[in-house]
């Protein structure tokens, strides 16, 4: 939806601006009419400033904010408090003003009639689609409190999932952004002042020396080249991603590449059995708890799979068949939890523990990935390094050599 700017005047008289995100501007009009305000001027945001304010709005809501919510939402109709006293209590109690602001115009549509969940689907780009599906599910048993309270758990583990990658990501990228650092320093800054002793004295240089020497000018000339390389790789991977075909065959890179791949497929398959287990805890259909997964899921070969797995369960096919079909992606493990969901009925406890159990998975590997790619980074920072000692010391040893 579009922002609209408006200038406005309070009941005090005093001139009041802001941003209103509606549909249309007579909406976007009513919206802040209905705060008590006077509005003078209000226009629609150009397209540059409505991205930028989008991208800001979501930005400025934590995950943490909505898994606070949703908690103490349940916590609070379970008590037997009304829904919007609940939400206006909940709103005054935030810190974050933009997540209070997204409160209020929550209350404000239930006011006018809406429902809850239709409420919330006028914010999608911050809550999360099984949100909306699972608050539109309780509403309909009744169970409004238990699917808050399910959401809550559920919304946790995900942040706990995207913790543990960032966890992993975070040696390898400190490394090699130090040891690149490092490089360029000795590069830059170190190398010329040996060089120009060096060369001051006439030396005959050996092959090493003047190829570092060499290595030096170009990194003195064009330093710019070790920023520009990673934006323009990132940006290239992004373009790619935008076609099927191209972002089929880099999402099966990132299951086979090694270390990269522990991370990427303990993350579907932890996202895969969690998403299952609170839509199916909640009463949601099969075919539609798979259709949600299909939109959630960013890899190609692996939405792919659940696309294949869904028709043949609508074909009359059990679950763990379909996933036997599949094995190059869901391993053994997952295919006989399934299996014993299904014999026994209690699908729910196994999924909770395929859950569990590949959350904790790649906590340990987020733990130990740097012990993994330590070997790896030691080894070529060891490298780097000799070839500058062994450039910088071949001369002055000729040099000593000479004298003697």
């Amino acid at each position: 939806m579009p922002f609209f700017s408006y200038k406005a005047i309070d009941n005090n008289g005093e001139v009041v601006k802001g941003l209103v995100e509606e549909s249309r501007m007579d909406l976007a009009y009513d919206n802040v009419a209905s705060l008590g305000l006077h509005i003078l001027k209000m226009k629609q945001a150009g397209s540059l400033s409505d991205f930028y304010l989008k991208k800001l709005r979501v930005w400025e809501v934590k995950g943490t904010d909505i898994i606070e919510f949703a908690g103490s939402l349940a916590v609070m109709l379970k008590a037997g408090l009304p829904l919007l006293t609940s939400i206006s209590d909940l709103a005054e109690s935030v810190d974050n003003k933009r997540f209070r602001d997204r409160l209020m115009d929550i209350r404000r549509n239930i006011e006018l009639g809406s429902g809850f969940s239709v409420a919330l689907s006028r914010h999608q780009d911050v809550f999360p689609e099984i949100f909306i599906n699972l608050t539109a599910v309780g509403e309909e048993t009744g169970r409004l409190d238990q699917s808050l309270s399910d959401v809550a758990v559920h919304l946790q583990r995900m942040e706990d999932l995207k913790s543990a990658i960032i966890r992993a990501m975070i040696y390898p990228v400190f490394a090699l952004a130090g040891t690149t650092g490092a490089l360029l320093f000795w590069l830059i800054y170190v190398l010329p002042k040996m060089t120009d002793l060096f060369t001051s004295m006439n030396l005959k240089l050996p092959f090493i020396t003047r190829a570092l020497i060499v290595a030096s000018d170009f990194c003195q000339a064009y330093w710019y080249i070790f920023f520009l390389i990673p934006a323009l790789g990132y940006g290239t991977v992004k373009l790619l991603s935008r076609y099927d075909r191209t972002k089929y065959y880099l999402d099966a890179a990132k299951l086979r590449l090694p270390i990269i791949s522990l991370i990427v497929y303990n993350k579907l398959l932890a996202l895969f059995v969690e998403q299952l287990r609170i839509l199916l805890a909640a009463g949601v259909t099969i075919d539609k708890s798979f259709d949600i997964m299909i939109k959630v899921v960013n890899n190609v070969v692996f939405r792919n799979a659940l696309i294949r797995i869904k028709d043949d369960v609508l074909m009359g096919g059990r679950i763990s068949e379909a996933l036997r079909h599949h094995h190059t992606i869901f391993p053994t493990l997952v295919v006989r939890m399934f299996s014993i969901g299904e014999s026994t009925g209690n699908m729910n406890e196994q999924l909770d523990y395929l859950s569990e159990y590949f959350l904790k998975k790649l906590d340990d590997i987020s733990s130990k990935i740097g012990k993994l790619m330590e070997p790896m980074i030691i080894v070529i920072i060891g490298g780097m390094f000799m070839l500058i000692i062994l450039g910088l010391l071949s001369p002055i040893y000729d040099l000593v050599s000479g004298m003697s």
